[in-house]
C-alpha cells in the first residue's frame, strides 16, 4: 500500500471508541535546542485526566493539534487537546503545561491584543501570555464559563468569548455576560450544549456573527439581532466554525451540512451543490489572495479562489483526514494542524513535522 495514499478517520470528540494506529518515520534537519528550554524538543508528557489514544508518527509533536496561529513577534504558536501549547520562536521549540499555569485542557483559540500580548481560548478559562508569564482566567474572574470554543477582539479593542454556556465579553479587565437569542428550531442536532456557542466572527461591517450548536447562526448589528437558521437557506443549524472573508462574505462551516456563505443577502450551500465533499467543516484560513482554505473531515483540504475549488488530499501526501487548523505564516511557511499532529506543505506535497522539522526552509 502506498503511503502517501493512507488516512484515518477523525475521530469525533463524543466516540468512546478507538481503533486505528499507524506509524510512520520521517527524518528532516535538525532543531538547535537551548539551554533555557522548557522542554528539549521532546514529545511532552502531561498529566492529564485523558489523552486522545491515537498514533503517533515517529517523532510527531502531539496527538492532536488544534490551533495554529503566529504573534507579532514572529513567535509560532501551537494549541493541543490536553499536551498544552507548544512555541517555535525561530530557533527552539518548547512546551508550555499546567506547570507554566495554562491548565490542562484543549486550547481553542489565540489573538494578539495591541500590546502584545498573545491571549488563548482553552477549557480551562481565558489565558493571558505577557512574553513572560501565563495568567489563567477563569469564573472565578467573572468569565461566564471557563470551558471556552471560541474568541475574537473586535475592531474597537474587544474580547468576545464563545463558552459552553453563552457569550462573555471581556475589556481587559472585567468580564460581562451577553445575552443572544435563541432561534426556534425542530429536533437540533446539538452536541454539547443548547447554550454553546462554537464561532464568533466580525465582518467587515463591524456586524458580529455568533455560530452555535444545533440553533444556527445569530447577527448582531451593534442594535438588533437577526437569526438564521435552515429555514432561511443554512445547510445546518449545528455549527463548526465561522470566518468573515476581507470580501464581506460569512462562511460557515458545519458538523452535519457540510458548508455555507453567505453574502449578505442569501445562502450558498456548496455541499449540497456537490460543489465540495464533506459534511463537517472547519479550520477556515484567508491567505494573502484572498483565497479560502477549510478541511471537510474525510475528504481533506479545499482551495476556493473565487470562482473554484481544488482538493488536496492523499494523493498530495496528505495522511490525515482529520484537519482543524490552517495558517499561512509571514515566512510563507503553510502549516496544518489535526489529527496526528502537525503538517506542512511545502513542494506541492504535505509532510509530517516531527521534532526534527522541517522548521526552516
Amino acid at each position: 500500500m502506498n503511503a502517501n495514499n493512507l488516512t484515518f478517520q477523525a475521530i469525533k470528540p463524543w466516540h468512546l471508541t478507538w481503533i486505528f494506529f499507524f506509524f510512520v518515520t520521517y527524518s528532516y534537519g535538525q532543531v538547535k535546542p537551548k539551554a533555557d528550554s522548557i522542554q528539549q524538543i521532546s514529545v511532552p508528557v502531561v498529566d492529564a485526566m485523558y489523552k486522545d489514544p491515537l498514533f503517533f508518527i515517529d517523532g510527531q509533536l502531539c496527538q492532536h493539534l488544534r490551533k495554529i496561529f503566529q504573534d507579532s513577534r514572529g513567535n509560532l504558536w501551537f494549541g493541543t487537546n490536553n499536551y498544552g501549547l507548544m512555541r517555535y520562536d525561530g530557533d527552539t521549540l518548547e512546551y508550555f503545561n499546567e506547570s507554566n499555569g495554562i491548565g490542562t485542557g484543549r486550547i481553542t483559540g489565540n489573538v494578539e491584543d495591541n500590546n502584545g500580548n498573545v491571549w488563548f481560548a482553552s477549557s480551562d478559562g481565558l489565558i493571558k501570555y505577557d512574553g513572560e508569564n501565563f495568567t489563567l482566567f477563569s469564573e472565578n474572574d467573572g468569565l461566564l464559563d471557563k470551558q471556552i470554543w471560541s474568541i475574537i477582539i473586535d475592531s474597537k479593542g474587544t474580547f468576545w468569548l464563545g463558552t459552553n454556556t453563552g457569550v462573555s465579553r471581556f475589556d481587559g479587565n472585567t468580564f460581562s455576560n451577553f445575552t443572544i437569542p435563541k432561534a426556534q428550531v425542530k429536533d437540533t442536532n446539538t452536541i454539547y450544549s443548547y447554550d454553546r456557542i462554537v464561532g464568533i466572527a466580525e465582518d467587515k461591517n463591524g456586524n458580529l456573527w455568533f455560530g452555535t450548536d444545533g440553533f444556527g447562526i445569530c447577527k448582531f448589528d451593534g442594535k438588533t439581532f437577526t437569526t438564521f437558521t435552515t429555514e432561511d437557506g443554512l445547510c445546518d443549524n449545528t455549527i463548526h466554525e465561522l470566518i468573515a472573508d476581507s470580501k464581506g462574505n460569512l462562511w460557515i462551516g458545519t458538523y452535519f451540512g457540510g458548508l455555507s456563505m453567505y453574502d449578505g443577502k442569501s445562502f450558498t450551500n456548496f455541499t449540497k451543490a456537490g460543489e465540495i465533499s464533506g459534511v463537517e467543516v472547519g479550520g477556515f484560513f484567508e491567505d494573502t489572495n484572498g483565497a479560502i482554505w477549510f478541511a471537510a473531515e474525510n475528504n481533506g483540504v479545499y482551495r476556493f479562489d473565487g470562482k473554484s475549488f481544488a482538493n488536496y488530499n492523499g494523493d498530495d501526501g496528505l495522511i490525515t483526514n482529520g484537519i482543524l487548523s490552517i495558517y499561512k505564516d509571514r515566512e510563507n511557511r503553510f502549516w496544518f494542524g489535526g489529527w496526528g499532529g502537525l503538517f506542512r506543505y511545502k513542494n506541492n506535497a504535505f509532510v509530517p513535522v516531527t521534532k526534527d522539522g522541517p522548521w526552516i526552509d
